[in-house]
């Protein structure tokens, strides 16, 4: 691919050296995107929300949500072709956002899919609602669980099934999360994705599926589905590795789905090889949604070359915001949806604008450009340069 255009737009950006250093702004890049396109692979992002900056209350401890701007984000998507996974740990579920908040944001999902033709939506359903302790009972984490489960289903939501925090804290062996996981599956009235959330995105899911070891707990996982097939719609695996992705989704039984949630080399494992390939759930997707709709049109039409040639420059920036401690990725989605113009300031539920570096945030910016993700290269350099002034950088 040809480098992009550089424009006579400049701005001085902190480097990781702490030196202000002159950037100049490339031409955005063309995907094509006006109109639905459709794809040979079911493609779900995991879409942020958008905090209330003028709400009354604790920034820290009130999940205030702009509901007209969050929806807009989920209306962008699904104009993409994009499904939306909701509430999920990109939009700060158990990390600011409650069962409360994640149900009323469901709610006014559901709804606003119905008016979108081809609109898919899938729904996040955990355990959020229990503090997790030792002294939880598993019994308690199995009413949790069919408490979300039925409201969800009962506003006529398609289910993910998010790992447990509080099942984690009280599960003594792989036995317990059959014995979970198989209660709460024989429940639902449709197939459901299960989420195995890795550690490294929540440190207190380390041990999921009774197992330390992944591969041990991959067993685990692959037992519960082997066991619930008509259950399963898929599961999304969020490691940070893609041999395991890969190994997995050779082994699951057919008509299961691997949804990529590895957004290190999502690009070649949506492609695939000879022996298949994953589906994707991802939060960069949240990010990157016109370069990943247009790299999914070009793949449906044979066209794996263009795929790989407009997902390729997307990659860096996605290890750049998902670099350690994972957790935090969620600031950088939202600060280029700020630049890019999707919501009005850069304001994070419980505060998590703060959760990245300046510098950090100036090479989400460099990385952004060199993918042709700043649509609005003035405006985005002009709240870039807002935000430098704010936090005491000149440029």
């Amino acid at each position: 691919m040809n480098a992009p255009e550089k424009l006579t737009i400049r701005i001085k950006l902190p480097s990781s050296a702490g030196k202000l250093e002159e950037f100049r702004l490339s031409t955005p890049r063309d995907f094509g995107t006006s109109g639905r396109k459709a794809f040979n692979r079911v493609a779900l992002a995991a879409a942020h929300v958008v905090a209330d900056p003028v709400a009354r209350g604790n920034p820290w401890l009130d999940a205030a949500v702009d509901w007209d701007a969050t929806l807009a984000y989920r209306r962008y998507l699904w104009s993409l072709g994009l499904g939306v996974a909701e509430a999920m740990d990109t939009a700060q579920r158990g990390m600011g956002l409650d069962w409360k908040s994640s149900l009323e944001l469901i709610r006014r999902s559901v709804e606003a899919s119905r008016d979108i033709e081809g609109a898919v939506l899938f729904n996040g359903a955990g355990t959020d609602q229990l503090a997790p302790s030792g002294g939880v009972t598993l019994n308690e984490v199995v009413a949790a669980y069919e408490e979300q489960c039925e409201a969800i289903e009962n506003l006529g939501g398609r289910i993910v099934l998010m790992a447990s925090r509080a099942l984690a804290a009280c599960a003594r062996s792989p036995e317990d999360y059959h014995r979970v996981y198989s209660r709460i599956l024989s429940q639902l009235k449709q197939p459901v994705i299960i989420h195995w959330l890795g550690e490294m995105f929540d440190p207190q899911l380390a041990g999921y599926w009774g197992e330390r070891d992944h591969g041990r707990a991959m067993e685990v996982a692959l037992a519960v589905i082997e066991a619930n097939p008509a259950k399963v719609d898929g599961i999304k695996i969020s490691l940070l590795d893609r041999q395991k992705e890969i190994d997995m989704r050779r082994r699951l039984p057919e008509r299961v789905r691997m949804y990529t949630g590895d957004d290190f080399n999502y690009a070649e494992l949506i492609e695939g090889d000879r022996q298949g390939h994953s589906d994707a759930l991802l939060g960069i997707f949240d990010a990157i949604a016109p370069a990943a709709s247009a790299a999914l049109a070009h793949l449906a039409q044979g066209d794996a070359k263009g795929f790989r040639d407009i997902l390729a420059p997307t990659v860096p920036l996605a290890r750049h915001i998902f670099t350690a401690p994972t957790r935090f990725y969620k600031t950088g989605l939202v600060f280029l949806a700020w630049l890019n113009g999707h919501q009005e300031h850069f304001v994070m539920v419980g505060g998590h604008q703060s959760a990245r570096s300046v510098v950090d945030l100036a090479e989400t910016f460099r990385l952004a450009d060199a993918a042709g993700l700043l649509r609005d290269p003035e405006l985005a350099a002009s709240r870039m340069r807002h935000f430098l002034a704010v936090n005491g950088v000149g440029g």
